[in-house]
């Protein structure tokens, strides 16, 4: 990680006001037939439902979103920024140019998101998006012109949600039960516990750390900093039950079994009932929003820790095809990583179209999930402050460290092992990650 990181540990997360900057911290034929009954049987293994919360209220939006999908596009058409964050106004390609992806890239690129539209884990996907997009409400899924700091690709990119569009099902076996999609958002654990029979290659990371945290109310637990000293007490930890970084943490004796409950769904209910004396599962980008301004129970700050930095190196999303297509993607993907590493930089430069079109299509979705310009504004500041997007340590943004990769090949193993769902034999970093078709000049500016 570069400089631009703000040590996480004990962090105070009660975040900004919306909309704000941060001040410290507190503020996924018979071959075919094969594969899907793979994937089918994955699907037990798959993550549970995330119950979403039933806290929706009217907060003001920068663009209003509406209803009705054919409106809606034209609301999607006109919530363009300034020329750094707009698509509008695209130009073609020229033949040979970088940027010319008609002769390499197949006419639509799919990507199979691991979640509904948002502008952190997929917000540089969503920032290609060119103006007047195709939205699909009823499939949850977008289309439009792709195009590069303005300039139209000549091809297609569709996005399609994941988590509750596609029934939790696990990106990667998604990916095997419907092969018209290019490539998935899995994350490395996930790519390593599948590596045996749906072998993904991640050619790029979105997210440079996971941002999974356990979290706690600090005025009930002013002892607690990190995950480690709830580990000390007898404290309930809420999760959901068949993540790996629970086993993780209970196998490295940072926390005990005896303590941890994998019976959360998603709500704040519980906690909120205990009145904090229970610590829970989150992610850094969403709970501390949700928790102090959308849980009117609640409305106060809570603390955390990323279980990244307890020692569970795990990326976040990453963009990844099955292991097989490789040949046929590279010419495309020699030309399409640079693009999404460019629109990650440019995101965090300019996020207020992306936040305004992935606010705008979780409208149109009708997740029933809360999800506005000003929760996804503390995400992209949040992101920011914890390098959650950043630069490995060459400098580069959404490359790989295999050393990284391999410990988590370590930790990992004997956990799928135990649960009967063994691993490639001999699976090495170089078969779940690559950085050829990273550019390796693409990156954050990083602090003097």
């Amino acid at each position: 990680m570069t400089d631009e990181r703000v040590a996480p540990t004990g962090v105070d997360a009660s975040g900004p006001s919306p909309g704000r900057p941060l001040d410290g911290m507190d503020g996924r034929r018979e071959d075919f037939a094969s594969d899907r009954r793979l994937a089918e049987r994955n699907l037990a293994g798959a993550s549970k439902a995330r119950t979403v919360f039933r806290v929706l209220r009217k907060r003001r939006r920068r663009c209003r979103a509406l209803l009705a999908v054919p409106a809606l596009l034209i609301v999607l058409a006109a919530c363009g920024g300034g020329e750094s964050g707009s698509q509008s106004g695209a130009v073609a390609g020229d033949a040979g140019d970088r940027l010319d992806l008609k002769a390499v890239c197949p006419s639509t690129i799919v990507i199979q998101t691991s979640w509904l539209p948002d502008a952190v884990a997929a917000g540089a996907l969503y920032h290609l998006l060119g103006p007047g997009p195709d939205v699909d409400a009823g499939q949850k899924r977008v289309t439009a012109p792709l195009l590069a700091r303005g300039k139209d690709t000549g091809v297609k990119l569709e996005l399609r949600a994941g988590g509750p569009a596609i029934g939790f099902t696990q990106t990667s076996a998604q990916m095997y039960l419907d092969t018209g999609i290019t490539l998935g958002m899995p994350k490395v654990d996930e790519q390593i516990q599948l590596s045996a029979g749906q072998p993904t290659l991640a050619v790029l990371s979105l997210l440079e750390i996971d941002p999974g945290v356990i979290l706690w109310d600090p005025v009930k637990h002013p002892e607690f900093s990190t995950i480690q000293d709830i580990g000390r007490t007898q404290t309930t930890v809420l999760y959901f039950g068949g993540d790996t970084y629970m086993e993780y943490l209970i196998g490295s004796g940072i926390l005990k079994r005896s303590q941890v409950d994998g019976s959360q769904d998603g709500s704040p209910a519980r906690f909120v009932a205990a009145g904090g004396d229970i610590a829970q599962a989150g992610y850094a980008t969403v709970d501390p929003y949700t928790f102090k301004e959308e849980v009117k129970e609640w409305g106060k700050p809570v603390k955390f820790q990323l279980v990244y930095d307890t020692g569970y190196p795990n990326y976040g999303e990453i963009l990844a095809m099955r292991a097989g297509d490789k040949d046929k993607l590279a010419p495309c993907l020699r030309k399409l990583v640079p693009i999404v590493q460019q629109a990650q930089v440019d995101l965090l430069a300019d996020p207020a179209r992306t936040i305004d079109l992935t606010a705008n299509l979780n409208e149109a979705y009708k997740s029933g999930i809360p999800y506005t310009t000003d929760s996804a504004e503390f995400a992209v500041n949040q992101a920011k402050a914890l390098g959650l997007i950043g630069n490995g340590d060459d400098g580069s943004i959404g490359n790989f460290d295999e050393s990284r990769v391999q410990r988590m090949i370590d930790i990992t193993k004997p956990i799928f092992a135990a649960q009967k769902k063994p691993i490639k034999d001999g699976l090495t970093p170089a078969e779940v990650v690559t950085n050829e078709f990273i550019e390796a000049k693409i990156g954050l500016a990083t602090r003097s």
